[in-house]
């Protein structure tokens, strides 16, 4: 539902441009350079030598919606990149760019996935059984302290996914609906 002049919300926006690139995949799919026959196993010699459009496919025409939907989807996205640089989100004590808000968010999830990782590796140590004497190997870092990080990261994750999601309802993009 776009705002009082017509524009997008960002969140409407983004499904837009998701619809763009579906449609475009969608009637690429459909030109004669891009269809994908049977394979020469499942096709006998001669059997469907020449394809022709059925009544009421344009190929030029599909071609120029082609085109159109590019251009469309190239201008909705200058816009998006527009608003995620011009407008700002709070998290915590911090104020980002919703384009920087984005990569923290990004780099976040990483970090998580990595320290997700170490907290496996430090939870045990590992001892070597020898004849005389044992052999115990640490882990590099300390559990509790990976622990500590890994919720850190969590708990920053969501609250950037909050303000993300707070901000898509909130912010408009110069695009008017179509």
């Amino acid at each position: 539902m776009p705002d009082e002049k017509n524009n997008l919300y960002l969140f409407e926006a983004i499904e837009l441009r998701a619809e763009y690139d579906a449609r475009v995949k969608t009637l690429s799919s459909l030109l004669p350079e891009n269809r994908e026959t049977g394979g020469f196993l499942s096709r006998k010699e001669g059997e469907y030598d020449v394809e022709k459009p059925v009544e009421g496919f344009d190929v030029e025409g599909v071609r120029s919606e082609i085109k159109t939907l590019r251009t469309k989807r190239r201008k909705l996205n200058s816009e998006i990149q527009k608003t995620n640089f011009n407008r700002t989100v709070k998290v915590g004590e911090n104020t980002f760019p919703l384009a920087e808000a984005l990569e923290v968010r990004k780099q976040a999830g990483e970090d998580i996935k990595e320290l997700a990782r170490q907290l496996k590796d430090s939870s045990y140590t590992k001892v070597i059984y020898k004849e005389e004497r044992d052999i115990v190997k640490k882990p590099e870092r300390e559990f509790t302290r990976i622990e500590k990080e890994l919720e850190e990261r969590r708990t920053l994750f969501r609250n950037i996914n909050r303000v993300l999601h707070a901000a898509n309802h909130q912010y408009t993009v110069n695009f008017k609906d179509e």
